[in-house]
């Protein structure tokens, strides 16, 4: 995964790139605005770690100009400037998270990874198990060529199902996820979506894929093992 560090400490930038790459990330050290700018115009990344103050440009007048001309990737601000308007400031010129210095190298790895993981997520337009597709930006479901219909809940247990398909999913991690930690009386309720999602999507003459696990919960996969 490829990084874009953007800060004009020489020093601090070495440190942070010789950390990174430890944890397995490419970074390129850029230290102004305008040197980050040829980066971009030569190499795709991941995403960009960006200092507010820089030579010339500052980083968040950068940040700024990237979101006008439509640039999607995650931006991580980092900043000594700890007062609230500050933190309003970087994040409504187009900031996806910010960090204030002196900060802990672990925070900054943790946050640079929670960053991945939401640019993962949102670059992602359709899940698809076997002959099953969950195309996220229409909200359709459909099962080779027949379109599936389903209601909200049962959209987003499948959509939980299959993002996580071939592992074991329970119930309380669907309850977590879609009731607000309200599990009580909720088991039934969710049985009550499975069946229906399996009256469904395991039509006779289809492979089954959604399965309940003794004991453990629901799993999305082509393999029969364990099922109940």
């Amino acid at each position: 995964m490829s990084i874009l560090l953007v800060e004009d400490d020489r020093k601090a930038s070495g440190l942070l790139v010789r950390g990174l790459a430890e944890e397995g990330f490419a970074v390129d050290p850029a230290y102004s605005a305008e040197e980050a700018e040829q980066y971009l115009c030569m190499q795709e990344y991941r995403l960009i770690i960006l200092d507010w103050f820089l030579p010339g440009k500052s980083g968040v007048a950068w940040c700024e100009e990237l979101r006008q001309q439509g640039e999607r990737l995650p931006i991580l601000m980092l900043t000594a400037r700890d007062a609230l308007q500050d933190r309003v400031e970087g994040l409504n010129a187009g900031a996806d998270d910010y960090l204030i210095k002196p900060f802990a190298y672990e925070e900054l790895l943790a946050r640079t990874r929670a960053l991945l993981r939401r640019s993962d997520i949102s670059r992602q337009t359709s899940l698809k198990v076997a002959d099953l597709t969950l195309d996220m930006q229409s909200h359709r479901a459909t099962r080779g060529e027949l379109i599936i219909t389903l209601t909200q809940k049962e959209y987003a247990i499948l959509e939980i199902l299959m993002r996580r398909a071939g592992r074991v999913v329970s119930r309380n991690n669907i309850a977590e996820s879609l009731w607000n930690n309200e599990h009580i009386g909720l088991d039934n309720l969710i049985d009550a979506h499975i069946r229906n999602l399996r009256r469904k999507i395991d039509r006779p003459g289809n492979t089954q894929l959604i399965h309940t696990i003794r004991g453990r919960g629901f799993r999305l996969t082509t393999s029969d093992t364990d099922d109940a």
